[in-house]
């Protein structure tokens, strides 16, 4: 494998600032099909929000760094892998979630509140986990990292867009349905187009390394999904729980961890290329464990 740890890829300040744009729109869309009676969920099905929360704030992260021992990748893919681990679930993992039949509501419950918990818990578990591989702790104490800077960015594109998004639904509701299923589209192409440019501009050291990174993004993937259904399998969750779990702990939001590599790690190659790859993939395995479970009521 071509060796990535001091490979910086090529992605400039425009195509930076398109995707903390493009992040925005899609927390304020998110936002849109938010109701204040979701949050009842916290109270009828408490054991469930739990059982998510647990998925993907810990366990997660936790099997990531097992993967990473067992695996021994470059540092700076292990970096990748730990920072995708420690964001919170994706911005498709609801729309997944409906195609699948499992429970939307607990699924945009869950997205808003890793989302919003990501202010602390993605730096948190990112400078944690990262600590306990030798090979990232040593990239770790190279770059200075200021994480209020960190905790800056995830705010402006996270808590403001779904502030500002709850407001609209509550003020503009007419309004907001009518644009919120256009605005989830325009949004997932917009990221797409984006993705698809960072690896356009990087394709030599794409090419080189994709086919070695490609059976630890599927991995690390299956392994998230595999969590979460079976932490809902361990609570006695209904089954629409448990498709809901392991859609949202399988779809992470990778944008925000490319967001991250690019802001805070000048494109550092293995991360960025597992980041994008993820992406992707997250995209193509997702829908089709949708399309699996749809067919599946028990």
């Amino acid at each position: 494998m071509q060796e990535l740890d001091a490979v910086i890829l090529n992605f400039n300040e425009s195509n930076v600032a398109i995707l903390n744009v493009t992040l925005a729109f899609i927390m304020f869309g998110i936002a849109l099909e938010l109701k204040l009676e979701n949050f009842k969920i916290l109270f009828r099905q408490p054991k469930s929000v739990v059982a998510g929360l647990l998925a993907q704030l810990l366990l997660l992260p936790v099997v990531t760094l097992l993967l990473i021992f067992i695996f021994n990748p470059q540092a700076s893919i292990a970096l990748g892998m730990i920072l995708v681990a420690a964001c919170p679930g994706g911005n498709i993992s609801n729309f997944i979630c409906s195609i699948a039949k499992g429970n939307t509501e607990l699924s945009i419950v869950l997205t808003i509140i890793t989302s919003i918990g990501a202010i602390f818990f993605t730096p948190f578990n990112f400078a944690f986990y990262g600590n306990l591989y030798g090979p990232t702790s040593e990239i770790l104490k190279e770059i200075s990292l200021n994480w209020f800077d960190v905790m800056q960015t995830i705010s402006l594109i996270i808590i403001i867009p779904i502030t500002v998004g709850m407001i609209c639904k509550r003020k503009f509701p007419k309004f907001s349905i009518a644009i919120s299923s256009k605005l989830k589209v325009i949004s997932m192409i917009l990221f797409l187009i984006i993705v698809a440019a960072a690896l356009g501009a990087n394709y030599a050291n794409f090419i080189a390394t994709i086919g070695s990174i490609a059976t630890l993004v599927f991995l690390h993937n299956a392994i998230a999904i595999i969590t979460g259904y079976s932490t809902a399998r361990i609570f006695k969750l209904p089954f629409s729980q448990q498709k809901t779990l392991a859609i949202e702990t399988g779809i992470q939001n990778s944008g925000l961890g490319l967001l991250l590599i690019f802001s805070y790690f000048e494109g550092l190659g293995g991360m960025a290329i597992i980041a994008a790859a993820w992406g992707i993939w997250h995209i193509i395995s997702g829908f089709g464990l949708a399309f699996l479970l749809s067919k599946k009521a028990v």
